[in-house]
Parts: structure tokens; C-alpha cells; sequence
């Protein structure tokens, strides 16, 4: 497999679960600290077309203002949720993994194993 990224929170156990499987498979992902680097708009726009999803599944609510800003409610827009998610890092829901066959929210870990 040519490219693997994960975008990783080491504080989390199913991210560092699942960063330790991909290595288990013999793959060496680039690791992109989200909470560090931040998003943009693009990455994120490009990340939901891989997974063909919408801003509200990858949305972290636990631990998060999430709720507080209105953007658990299911009528908020996926352009309000991005803008968010922009402006604080910790709204997305972890670990994201991005490879040639697609991306996905991996949790459980074990999803990872049908991108690679």
C-alpha cells in the first residue's frame, strides 16, 4: 500500500490502537496530530468524500463544546460543523484514517482493516 495517513490523538486508546495495528500489518502511516496541526476546510471537505459522509459522523460530542454550540442538533449545517471543526480541532471524532482504498472513522480499531 503506497500512502497511509492517520490523523492520531495519542491521548486516545483507539487511536493509538489503531495506529498499532497498521504497524502490526507491516505499514508505516503518516501521522498527522490533528489536535496539534489543525484542519482546513479542504482536508476535511476531502476527507467526508472518501468516507461519503456528512460533518455530524465524524463530530465528537464527548468531551467537547459540541453541544453547547448548537452542533449536535441534527439541522445544523455540515458547512457551520466544518467551520467549527476548523476553529477547534477537538470536535472531530478520532481516529481518521485516510489510504488509497478510502477513509473511515475507526472505531472500533478493526475498521481499519478495510482501508488497508
Amino acid at each position: 500500500m503506497s500512502s497511509v495517513t492517520i490523523y492520531h490523538n495519542p491521548n486516545c486508546g483507539t487511536s493509538r490502537n489503531t495506529l498499532a495495528l497498521l504497524r502490526e500489518k507491516g505499514l508505516e502511516p503518516t501521522v498527522v496530530e490533528y489536535l496539534k496541526a489543525g484542519w482546513t476546510r479542504p482536508q476535511l471537505e476531502d476527507i467526508l468524500t472518501r468516507m461519503g459522509a456528512g460533518a455530524h459522523d465524524i463530530l465528537r460530542t464527548n468531551g467537547t463544546k459540541a453541544d453547547d454550540l448548537g452542533l449536535s442538533d441534527p439541522n445544523a449545517s455540515d458547512e457551520a460543523l466544518i467551520a467549527a471543526m476548523i476553529i477547534d480541532p477537538i470536535l472531530v471524532n478520532r481516529p481518521i484514517v485516510v489510504t488509497s482504498k478510502g477513509a473511515a472513522l475507526c472505531r472500533p480499531a478493526e475498521l481499519v482493516l478495510g482501508l488497508i
